[in-house]
């Protein structure tokens, strides 16, 4: 299935993560471009 994710903060994140491990193909959208770029980095480190 190709789900499309509007919000890229912890629950879209997540949400995302858990569909393309069960097999589905995501594209995450978000309107803070810094956010994106982040997010298209690789890595994603959250302090806690």
């Amino acid at each position: 299935m190709r789900v499309a994710i509007f919000g890229t903060g912890y629950v879209g994140l997540v949400t995302g993560t858990c569909l393309t491990e069960v097999g589905h193909r995501v594209a995450g959208v978000d309107l803070d471009r810094a956010k994106v770029d982040r997010r298209n980095g690789g890595v994603i480190r959250t302090p806690g």
